[in-house]
């Protein structure tokens, strides 16, 4: 099932329309590490993370891995594992996957740039539980916790993230 994204905030899924929180500097065909936009297209939703300690397996079908403590997501373009999940400590700058808030509860991990991986064009793009006041992301997108759990039960597989 395919969810579609428009700029302005709207997650359209099965007839349903949630908010979401995208990009600080909205959608960009161009996307760059660091730019703070979402990347416009067709984002497969690759797999499932989860915090165990906090919520549940997320339903859906989809392949679901629990984080653990040391995880983490390398952004740093210089590295070779750029744009890959990681365990930290890790030599190159990462994202800390373990989170004291609550925004990476549940992740879908998106196919953004992994398929083939090029150096510099953004990492770390996630479907992720939204902040209260749907503060802007740094090029994610992300729901409340309540809409992000059905979208997955749903059956989600695709974004499509419209300019």
């Amino acid at each position: 099932m395919e969810a579609v994204v428009h700029p302005d905030g709207r997650f359209v899924l099965a007839g349903r329309v949630v908010r979401a929180a995208l990009g600080a500097r909205g959608v960009t065909a161009q996307k760059t590490e660091g730019d703070h936009a979402t990347p416009l297209g067709l984002l497969p939703l690759r797999r499932v993370l989860y915090r165990a300690d906090r919520v549940r397996p997320p339903a859906g079908g989809l392949p679901l891995e629990p984080l653990a403590p040391n995880d983490g997501w390398c952004d740093d373009p210089t590295h070779r594992d750029y744009n890959r999940q990681v365990r930290l400590p890790h030599e190159a700058r990462c994202e800390e996957l373990w989170r004291s808030d609550f925004v990476y509860d549940v992740i879908g991990v998106l196919g953004w740039n992994d398929a083939p991986v090029e150096r510099g064009r953004g990492s770390a793009i996630f479907l992720h539980v939204a902040r209260p006041d749907y503060a802007p992301t740094e090029g994610c997108i992300a729901l409340a916790l309540p809409d992000l759990l059905a979208a997955l039960q749903l059956g989600l597989r695709t974004v499509r993230v419209l300019e």
